[in-house]
């Protein structure tokens, strides 16, 4: 398998960073040899404005540390989203890095040698309690690296009153399905869209992988390889351009329609059907749209699988606080804490026991779709060192494959092995 790619394959951060950084700098001293400790934490902002910063649930989860371990203090920096990546590229180069972060990607800082592996940060216990799916995405060369730490997915949406103005009585579970759904829609209720495909530069690379799993295709191979215009994946553009292009049944120019006016229209009861993430249930309701969510809907029946989104925590080996880092990550990862992130946040969980709290407790029916698809999640190859420049390249261009499939995800393909064979 090619060293730089997860065993799993498949989006890109939901929020935050977290960095904790030792006294001192580096070397291998700490509490766990009689002196006292300070992890220097860095986090990102879940938050939209300072209500509801991150700032107050990190200082809480802080002190609550310190007090059962007083020889180990936590300096605490949260960093909104459009900053973090450079403040810690900066903090990196000048030699101040964190002990642990928690961000959207983890795979530069595996390549420069910069993480402890997962298991010497957690407990067997801690490992053993994090959804499968998600710690294999953290894996690179079956290694892990990165650790989950909140997570969203993808399920299908649709406006049930529409469904109903055009007289339909079930949610589609196939492509023809949807698409049946969709003409019956354009012919009874005018001026809804009936299927919003979002395949412009805010997030092509997600859209698209959707469909492509729902043929049997994805953007890499078992082995890692990318294969980006195979069969399957042609198949599915071919089938979008025939089947909800060209027929009118979605936005004429797909490519250039991003996420966000697609999520805005379903809150508007302007576009009947779309695939979305948890977000879209909260903006559904502000928008008083009786909404649906099942699972995305196959070339022939739904999907058992989705595609999953995950932020993570990393542990730096720099300053050698590797014990006094695993008691910091245990603690964050019990039960308590991640419960009270997740429901903060509306995120979902990572871990085995805060899924069972929250699919348990009947506080979360409208995510109950969601919950049944996470164990089964697929993710974008994340621990490739290229993907985020392969990311980059099908954002800019993936959407027009519905235009000319082969030709476009025969040029994606070439520009993803050329930036392989630079690295």
């Amino acid at each position: 398998m090619n060293k730089r790619l997860l065993v799993v394959a498949a989006c890109a951060g939901i929020a935050g960073a977290l960095t904790l950084t030792a006294c001192g700098g580096g070397g291998g001293g700490g509490a766990s040899d009689g002196r006292d400790v300070t992890l220097k934490l860095v986090a990102a902002d879940y938050g939209d404005k300072a209500s509801n910063s991150s700032t107050a649930y990190w200082k809480d989860v802080a002190q609550r540390f310190t007090a059962s371990n007083p020889r180990i203090k936590v300096d605490v920096q949260v960093i909104n989203w459009n900053d973090i990546d450079s403040q810690v590229k900066t903090m990196i180069q000048s030699g101040n890095v964190p002990d642990v972060l928690q961000t959207g990607g983890y795979a530069e800082k595996v390549a420069d040698d910069l993480l402890y592996k997962a298991e010497e940060v957690l407990s067997e216990s801690t490992r053993a309690n994090l959804i499968d799916s998600f710690a294999k995405a953290g894996e690179v060369d079956g290694t892990q690296y990165g650790i989950p730490f909140v997570s969203s997915a993808r399920a299908f949406f649709y406006n049930k009153t529409v469904f109903a103005q055009a007289g339909i009585t079930e949610a589609p579970k196939s492509w023809d399905d949807l698409k049946a759904a969709a003409e019956k829609i354009k012919a009874k209720v005018p001026g809804v869209t009936p299927y919003a495909l979002p395949l412009g530069p805010e997030e092509a690379q997600g859209e698209s992988l959707i469909w492509e799993l729902g043929n049997g295709g994805g953007l890499t191979d078992a082995k890692g390889t990318y294969t980006l215009n195979s069969r399957p994946n042609i198949e599915s553009f071919t089938w979008l351009k025939t089947n909800l292009v060209e027929p009118g049944l979605t936005y004429a120019n797909p490519a250039t329609t991003d996420r966000k006016t697609a999520f805005a229209d379903f809150a508007a009861g302007k576009a009947a059907m779309l695939n979305g993430h948890p977000s879209l249930i909260q903006m559904s309701k502000d928008g008083k749209v009786d909404y649906g969510v099942v699972p995305i809907p196959g070339k022939t029946g739904a999907l058992a699988s989705t595609l999953g989104v995950a932020d993570w925590m990393m542990a730096f080996k720099d300053n050698g606080h590797k014990e006094e880092i695993r008691k910091f990550l245990d603690f964050a990862y019990s039960r308590e804490n991640t419960l009270k992130f997740d429901e903060m946040y509306n995120l979902m969980p990572v871990t085995e026991d805060t899924l069972k709290e929250m699919t348990g407790s009947g506080k979360h029916k409208d995510l109950e779709p969601f919950f049944t698809l996470l164990p089964n999640a697929v993710f974008y190859p994340l621990g490739d060192t290229a993907w985020d420049a392969i990311s980059a390249e099908i954002k800019k261009s993936g959407g027009t494959a519905v235009n000319d499939p082969a030709k476009v995800l025969g040029e994606l393909q070439k520009k993803a092995e050329e930036t392989i064979s630079d690295q």
